[in-house]
């Protein structure tokens, strides 16, 4: 495994870029950022990556988080973003644009991948599902450790609507929900999948974990509840990960 790797993230509202330590899961320097473009074209986000990797002291591998399905480096879906990602090779996108090594991933996934390996789900066994609260909800779900790619659950029905549309943290923004109020569907959510799934754990990611000790105590479900270690830099992190693993000699 190289010692250190790229990592970017991109979300619906910004795109963030940093120099990961692969040996202890730390962000080498900041992590930097930028707004994510509207629209957010396949080649807009990927200037506005260009322009983030140009600032950063780093070569080798790319890890690149994004809020799709990802399949074999192409994105299936486009939740958030442009349509145009739609059937768009990301990895080869990326790999093009940047001169370097791509893997592409799905953002939630990149998030948990980093809280299992160094942060509020290491070393836990059984069912552990991942929720990243942002412009959307995004899930991993992991069992023993190993990761089922892909999972949409943030878009179970939920009063008639995508659960995300009625409780992600941008919605709790745009209704101006106190926590009390937020963390009520957020509760009615983790009903929801615990009945489908019964999890073990959750852990609660996303840059609204930064304030979990605001709204902790109000959280319910028959699963143990932890806030993410690493909050808005999980996907970071857990693309750097991917990059290095997934790269490696006899894997590329």
């Amino acid at each position: 495994m190289t010692q250190t790797a790229l990592g970017i993230d991109v979300g619906g509202s910004s795109i963030k870029a940093g120099v990961v330590a692969l040996a202890t899961g730390t962000i080498e320097g900041e992590i930097i950022s930028a707004p994510t473009p509207q629209p957010a074209s396949p080649e807009q986000v990927m200037a506005t990556i260009k322009a983030l990797a140009a600032r950063l002291p780093a070569s080798g591998p790319v890890g690149l988080a994004f809020p799709s399905v990802v399949k074999r480096g192409v994105a299936r879906t486009a939740a958030h973003v442009d349509p145009r990602w739609i059937g768009t090779d990301g990895a080869a996108l990326a790999m093009r644009t940047l001169g370097r090594p791509t893997v592409f991933l799905n953002d939630a996934d990149a998030a948990g991948l980093a809280e299992m390996t160094w942060g509020a789900g290491r070393a836990t066994p059984g069912t552990v599902i991942m929720l990243t609260f942002g412009t959307g909800i995004g899930t991993a779900v992991f069992l023993d450790g190993k990761l089922l790619p892909n999972t949409e659950l943030g878009h179970i029905e939920l009063r008639g609507l995508d659960a995300e549309e009625w409780a992600s943290a941008r919605i709790r923004t745009l209704e101006r929900l106190d926590f009390n109020a937020w963390i009520a569907r957020v509760n009615v959510y983790l009903a929801r999948l615990h009945a489908l799934l019964w999890p073990d754990v959750f852990i609660l990611g996303g840059a609204v974990s930064e304030h979990f000790a605001e709204f902790g105590a109000l959280l319910r479900s028959p699963a143990e509840i932890r806030p993410a270690q690493f909050a808005g830099q999980a996907g970071v992190l857990g693309a750097a990960l991917a990059a290095a693993t997934l790269l490696a000699p006899g894997r590329a």
